[in-house]
């Protein structure tokens, strides 16, 4: 019966986590999640204790699916640099990649809920945070092993890069011109290749 319940809940997330990503925690309704679904408000409130409990367990969701695939590139065989490269070229396909999620939900999830959920706001926080943590550590192991050389230290060229990336998904997102994001991530790819010394 318990499994029963835990694909229950985990169908719910699955199926929800679209919606609130693409309508925000206010502008998805409840009988948004029962026709999508296909359960009552009943069943759907039997997994979880409200509203906010779902849509957080559905950020969650799409969160692990961007840091699954962020750790799986910024794993690659070979040197800081490849790692690097690695990442940014995953970013080209971006928008691509989070069609299914119904956009990039730093950025849906990150707006919406600034002025109207504490709880999906610290979460959206803490994201960017692990994701920026997960970049520098890729830039110091390389400057520890005496690959590269960095003007700055690796967690603000970190921070940098990600705030140019993020810049350039929410621009491409505004206009529907993924011009934005494709020109940005050739500017990087530059930038990156001019900014960090090579030593081996």
């Amino acid at each position: 019966m318990a499994k029963k319940a835990e694909r229950t809940t985990a169908y719910i997330i699955e199926t929800v986590a679209p919606i609130f990503n693409k309508y925000g925690y206010v502008g998805t309704s409840m009988s948004d999640l029962t026709e999508a679904t296909g359960l009552t408000k009943g069943a759907i409130y039997g997994n979880f204790e409200n509203k906010e409990a779902l849509a957080l367990s559905a950020f969650q969701y799409n969160q692990n699916q961007l840091l699954s695939i962020i750790d799986e590139k910024l794993d690659v065989p070979g040197q800081a640099l490849d790692k690097l490269f690695s990442l940014i070229r995953f970013y080209r396909q971006y928008d691509v990649f989070t069609l299914p999620f119904g956009g990039c939900p730093i950025l849906n999830v990150g707006v919406d809920a600034q002025n109207n959920n504490k709880l999906l706001s610290a979460a959206v926080k803490e994201t960017i945070k692990e994701i920026e943590g997960k970049i520098a550590l890729v830039l110091e192991n390389g400057v520890n092993a005496e690959e590269i050389r960095l003007p700055v230290p690796p967690l603000q060229f970190a921070k940098q890069l990600f705030t140019m990336l993020q810049g350039a998904i929410a621009m491409a997102t505004m206009t529907r011109d993924r011009k934005y994001l494709v020109n940005t991530i050739a500017y990087l790819e530059h930038l990156v290749n001019s900014e960090i010394e090579k030593l081996k």
